[in-house]
């Protein structure tokens, strides 16, 4: 149920700022393994350490129904969506400055209004096609493509939005009879599967000592979705989402304190305009949805 007043908002607001904290803790964890391991292995790993702990949660929180699905095929398709996402994101991060990265995956708003039209057959007015605009311009800024900064692993970022907006529009084919733990724990059990049958491919026997971090992704990473989620159940989207953009403060600060990293101001003016797009388009959304 969610919570009534300004405490129940504070509490929405709260858990999604811890949960994205959590996220970018995962991803800090994610860039310093890419210096030793290829991001299939560093996919195996974390989910084989990750599954136990999302299965004994979703047990706790729902009993054995809440691993039993009806739409397994689905569910497999988008472990490839989300093995390919993980994939391309940390090609990128191996290379960009965090801050650089992480306002580059706020693209994943943007391209969930795009696709949903001609994926889910809804329709977009002018408003959001506009912000849409808006939000790609705001890519380019950061991107800038031709210019003498442009590197080419941003575009492996921007393969990581377009995979994880299309996982996120698959979750809305599977409807409201599973909910966010079911498909938290099966995307886990297909992404353990698909990255163990391609890890061995490029596999580097691991330092005994970098399954810490590896463990650190599984539980932050883990801890991190499941507030997020438990935000958004909490308090509507529209108020709970732009919260989201709080990840640039974390990416900004652990990327110069662990890697002396300072982006160029473009990037911070690049992620402001996508930044607003994006929450242009929740609001406008959860508007629409309303019928306000």
């Amino acid at each position: 149920m969610r919570g009534r007043g300004a405490a129940g908002v504070g509490r929405a607001v709260a858990t999604m700022c811890v949960g994205i904290f959590c996220l970018v803790v995962n991803d800090s964890f994610a860039k310093w393994l890419t210096a030793y391991y290829s991001p299939l292995q560093i996919v195996f790993g974390r989910n084989l350490l990750a599954l136990p702990i999302v299965v004994a949660l979703v047990l706790w929180l729902r009993g054995r129904e809440g691993l039993g699905t009806r739409h397994l095929m689905l569910h497999a398709a988008r472990g490839v969506l989300m093995v390919a996402s993980a994939y391309a994101f940390f090609r990128g991060i191996a290379v960009l400055p965090l801050a650089e990265a992480t306002s580059l995956i706020f693209a994943a708003p943007i391209f969930i209004t795009a696709l949903s039209v001609p994926l889910l057959g809804e329709k977009v007015g002018w408003r959001r096609w506009t912000a849409v605009l808006v939000g790609f311009m705001g890519v380019l800024i950061v991107v800038r493509p031709g210019a003498a900064a442009f590197h080419p692993a941003s575009l492996w970022v921007l393969a990581a939005a377009v995979q994880y907006a299309l996982l996120m529009i698959s979750a809305r084919w599977i409807g409201e009879d599973e909910d966010a733990w079911t498909l938290m724990v099966w995307v886990v059990i297909f992404q353990l599967l698909y990255s163990g049958l391609t890890a061995p491919l490029v596999w580097v026997p691991p330092d005994p000592w970098h399954l810490l971090p590896v463990l650190g992704m599984a539980v932050f990473g883990t801890l991190g979705m499941t507030l997020i989620s438990q935000a958004f159940r909490l308090g509507a989207a529209a108020v709970v989402a732009p919260f989201e953009y709080t990840a640039l403060i974390w990416a900004s600060l652990f990327g110069w304190l662990f890697w002396g990293e300072v982006p160029e101001r473009w990037v911070y003016l690049g992620a402001a305009v996508i930044v607003a797009s994006g929450i242009y388009i929740v609001v406008r959304e959860t508007r629409v949805r309303g019928g306000g």
